[in-house]
């Protein structure tokens, strides 16, 4: 292998994969890059790819090749050595036992590395078809219902965000719950839902890595397919790759509340900062908090025996009963900060019923919270 290519376009490409190459020491290999420079009619490019066995990503890069080859070298330390190197074209060689040789204006790496044909087959999906959707609609559904994934591995069908088809209505939805919230999204899409599948289940590291690639500078549209247990989204000449979790989402639409009989509207960033300040003295445990409203205003409080006590009022747009009611307000705040909206709307109850909440201006997104016995 013998080829040029930018600093930047070399350094984008192992930054994509920063994330995804393995930690661990099981398989050493995927801690490394598949590194493969392809000369062809059509142009000449550095082929980058990385995985974890249940993830893969892939990209191609122009570069001016030489000479065609391959190796995979450690990919860590390959991007902290581009990082570093001056804003110059970078020389890429191997050497016959396989150590890959960087050059760029006066400085010199030689790093070890391995054939490229003992690196491991990255996940693969070859769908009929693949639907488009605008990145900025993807990444808004993944960012309102990722953080509601399910963390224990034990309940592996909650590891991740079911993304269901709505035909009647022409929607994509994704929901996301670990028991104790819930996050559903719905977003209209334009064509091609028919050519989804009636219900899977995207990991969430998968999911991560397709919001990554979704909030990159040049994102516009992104192409998504499934087929079978693999996923595959498509950016251009960047493709990334994932396995589906297998197994059966629990019936979601049980959880949603159903229309609350009370309405209480308020800021969402001073609500927010009002329950971190609050939060401060709850439990470490159950991170529980208090909350009571009348009209006009909503009082939020703690009480814990080892620290001692916090208050907080608010004035609030609401005209309903008085009531209070318990929730964890670590849930809250992470559904508040997802929602990402200037007014929220909570929907309740009872003491006894989940809290609903919604950005005032989109109800097509929802966070439901489970309360808590005060």
């Amino acid at each position: 292998m013998n080829l040029s290519i930018s600093k930047s376009e070399l350094q984008r490409g192992l930054a994509r994969i920063q994330t995804i190459v393995e930690k661990r020491n099981s398989m050493p290999i995927l801690s490394n890059v598949r590194m493969e420079a392809v000369k062809g009619k059509s142009g000449s490019e550095l082929k980058l790819a990385a995985t974890d066995l249940e993830v893969g990503i892939h990209g191609s890069h122009e570069a001016k090749v030489k000479k065609a080859g391959g190796v995979t070298v450690g990919a860590r330390k390959l991007h902290e050595i581009i990082r570093e190197l001056p804003d110059e074209d970078v020389q890429l060689s191997t050497t016959d036992n396989n150590y890959l040789e960087v050059n760029c204006a006066r400085s010199h790496f030689t790093l070890a590395g391995t054939a490229v044909e003992e690196y491991p087959t990255l996940p693969g999906a070859s769908p009929k078809k693949l639907v488009p959707m605008q990145a900025v609609v993807l990444s808004q559904m993944i960012e309102r219902t990722m953080y509601a994934t399910c963390a224990d591995e034990t309940r592996y069908n909650l590891n991740g965000v079911y993304v269901e088809v709505l035909p009647d209505v022409g929607k994509l939805r994704m929901v996301a719950t670990d028991g104790h919230r819930l996050a559903c999204v719905d977003r209209t899409i334009a064509e091609g839902l028919e050519d989804l599948p009636a219900g899977i289940i995207i990991p969430r590291k998968g999911l991560a890595e397709l919001k990554r690639l979704v909030d990159e500078d040049d994102a516009d549209e992104i192409e998504l397919g499934f087929e079978g247990n693999s996923g595959l989204a498509r950016k251009g000449d960047v493709t990334l790759a994932m396995r589906l979790i297998e197994g059966e989402f629990p019936n979601y639409r049980q959880v949603i509340p159903k229309e609350p009989g009370r309405r209480l509207s308020v800021a969402s960033e001073p609500f927010t900062k009002a329950l971190r300040r609050v939060h401060l003295l709850s439990s470490q445990q159950s991170h529980s908090v208090k909350l009571e409203v009348k009209e006009g205003q909503a009082v939020i409080s703690t009480r814990n025996p080892d620290l001692g006590e916090a208050r907080e009022e608010m004035d609030v747009d609401y005209a309903g009963e008085e009531m209070e009611i318990g929730f964890n307000a670590k849930y809250l705040i992470e559904a508040l900060q997802a929602l990402n909206a200037k007014d929220i709307i909570l929907g309740l109850q009872d003491n006894l019923s989940p809290v609903q909440v919604r950005p005032a201006d989109d109800d097509e997104s929802l966070a439901v919270v489970m309360p808590m016995r005060l």
